[in-house]
């Protein structure tokens, strides 16, 4: 007896759909309070500086991506306002699937660094909350910045505070002198100035966004072509 074959249909309507966690497909409280100037002015220029830092490196630094822990609907996700994944490629991150980071599936690391900039809403959160809640996460290094004029933070906490996590316990570092606070993930030193968070290189250069270092790279190379009397403009 000849056996019917199964129509794509039926086939299609057998196949399990895949797992999508709530948050993915629904705001967060955060999401529906948006970003202030400050803050969007802020992770656009570190977003910048960071991508040039790590620019032969592999590493995948991203912006405002839920993090889940468990495959559980409806798990409320971290979303830090940057986050440094080092060591992790990422070949398509426009892909439709790629709409979160799953700690649990393979080859997905907690992010080595995160970064969060305060508002009104967040910045209790920020300070009080979240350093546990990172640590649990697996985070390396917790970066929080008040980059609002004025601050959102009491003054005696300054506008820069950085916790680091050994065995899961966060212990919070302190400033040197000059209010600097050493990133040992990033390798530099992280320095308050104003509404904007720096970096500085070891030999005390701030470190510079994409745009800054292609522009000091062709500035050198005019300088060269004019000292063999050329002039950059005529080429």
């Amino acid at each position: 007896m000849k056996v019917k074959k199964p129509s794509a249909m039926a086939v299609r309507s057998h196949t399990k759909p895949p797992f999508v966690h709530y948050y993915d497909l629904h705001p967060t409280k955060e999401d529906l309070m948006g970003e202030s100037a400050a803050q969007s002015t802020l992770i656009h220029y570190l977003l910048s500086v960071l991508a040039r830092l790590f620019h032969n490196k592999k590493c995948f630094i991203v912006s405002n991506l839920n993090i889940y822990q468990r495959r559980r609907r409806y798990e409320y996700p971290l979303a830090p306002d940057i986050a440094v994944f080092k060591g992790v490629t990422i070949p398509n991150p426009a892909a439709r699937e790629f709409r979160s980071w799953r700690l649990y599936e393979p080859d997905r690391p907690p992010p080595q660094v995160v970064f969060e900039f305060s508002s009104e809403e967040t910045w209790k959160a920020d300070v009080e909350e979240k350093p546990a809640r990172y640590a649990a996460l697996g985070v390396r290094e917790y970066i929080a910045y008040d980059p609002n004029d004025p601050p959102y933070w009491p003054a005696a906490m300054g506008r820069l505070r950085v916790w680091r996590y050994t065995s899961g316990q966060a212990v919070e570092a302190g400033a040197d002198e000059q209010g600097r606070i050493w990133s040992d993930e990033l390798e530099c030193w992280l320095m308050p100035d104003g509404s904007l968070l720096r970096l500085v290189l070891p030999d005390g250069r701030i470190a510079p966004t994409e745009a800054e270092a292609e522009r000091a790279a062709r500035e050198v190379a005019w300088a060269k072509l004019r000292e063999l009397g050329i002039d950059p403009q005529s080429l």
